[in-house]
């Protein structure tokens, strides 16, 4: 397997985040289409549908971008928790908190009392599973986290068919946990093998692998995955929703293959760009995304309040617009917050 240098490394894995960072707000704006299922015209449901079908690649794609740059390297446990672990924790809890400020001043009821215990207990509460439903992301990304010392070791000296064997093993896991293979689920238990783990190493693998194939055919399978897994994802969220008369999300989840295949495709494709040039605006959001991340949810809110959602104009239009403003409004806000005094550990 091939080992790319950093500074290569480091200029499209920023191109990437950068679009996974858009990619996610997009997300977020054109969700909220797709949950009025009957109460919007098709024309504006089929928008959002189609938006939201090529963005479902975001999150696999940020945690491959983890497998990519961590998993290259040697950490001591202690050390990697003090550098690696803190500068995702520290600003998660301060987010959390300004999230759990805003749910109770702007959602509670303004008639609704409760005591300090009661706002304890509650604030508690939220702790535990997210003060934001977007911020579920953070809590898997911290046991990834958590098990990155270990599995960064296993990567760097294993053989490239053990690595392989792993991801054939947690590709199938993948698929037998698919609704319609229920039945076939035998009580052998693959779940070290399941979930949000195998795009860690799949990002990994993908980053150091030399395929025998050139660059304009790796591309060219590439783009082909993406393509056939957004088809998928459009016509059979389409064809589901329409079946139940209600919005049916089974093909946006990231453990379907559809998303896998678009995830896998937008990787390669990035990869294979091998940039030499870096933009400053990129490597400026690329700097600040993990804080982009945790405070757009907050400003969507608000642009939603004064009018700035997907219906404000032809939603061919709005919801990119609306995108790019929330983007850069949620970058200045961290870009402040990061010039505030020891805002830095906070910011995100």
């Amino acid at each position: 397997m091939e080992k790319k240098s950093p500074e290569n490394k480091l200029i499209w894995t920023n191109n990437l985040r950068v679009l996974a960072t858009i990619s996610v707000i997009l997300l977020h704006v054109s969700g909220q289409i797709l949950i009025q299922y009957g109460k919007v015209s098709d024309f504006v449901w089929w928008t959002g549908n189609l938006f939201d079908s090529f963005v479902r690649f975001c999150v696999p794609v940020f945690v491959m971008l983890t497998g990519a740059l961590l998993l290259p390297k040697a950490y001591e446990i202690g050390e990697f928790l003090k550098k690696r672990f803190l500068r995702i924790i520290l600003p998660f809890l301060f987010w959390s908190v300004v999230y759990i400020v805003f749910t109770y001043y702007v959602k509670l009821t303004p008639n609704h009392e409760m005591s300090r215990l009661e706002i304890i207990t509650w604030s508690l509460d939220l702790l535990r599973s997210g003060t934001s439903p977007h911020l579920w992301y953070i809590y898997m990304i911290i046991g990834i986290y958590l098990i990155t010392p270990i599995i960064s070791k296993w990567a760097q000296n294993c053989k490239e068919n053990e690595i392989i064997y792993f991801l054939i093993i947690w590709l199938a896991a993948l698929i037998l946990n698919q609704p319609i293979l229920e039945r076939y689920i035998t009580d052998i238990d693959v779940s070290y093998f399941s979930d949000f783990i195998g795009y860690l190493v799949l990002g990994y693998y993908l980053s150091v692998k030399t395929f025998k194939y050139n660059k304009i055919t790796i591309n060219i399978i590439a783009i082909l995955l993406i393509l056939i897994g957004v088809i998928i994802t459009i016509a059979g969220t389409y064809y589901l929703t329409n079946r139940d008369g209600k919005f049916n999300q089974y093909f946006y989840g990231y453990m379907t293959l559809n998303t896998l295949m678009v995830s896998a495709g937008i990787f390669v494709v990035f990869k294979n760009l091998n940039s030499n040039k870096s933009s400053k605006i990129i490597d400026f959001i690329s700097k600040y995304s993990y804080g982009i991340y945790l405070v757009h949810v907050l400003v969507l809110f608000y642009l939603s309040k004064i009018g700035m959602d997907f219906s404000f104009m032809n939603p061919i239009f709005s919801i990119p617009l609306v995108t790019l403003l929330c983007l850069a409004l949620s970058t200045l806000i961290i870009y402040a917050v990061n010039k505030l005094p020891y805002g830095k550990y906070i910011s995100g």
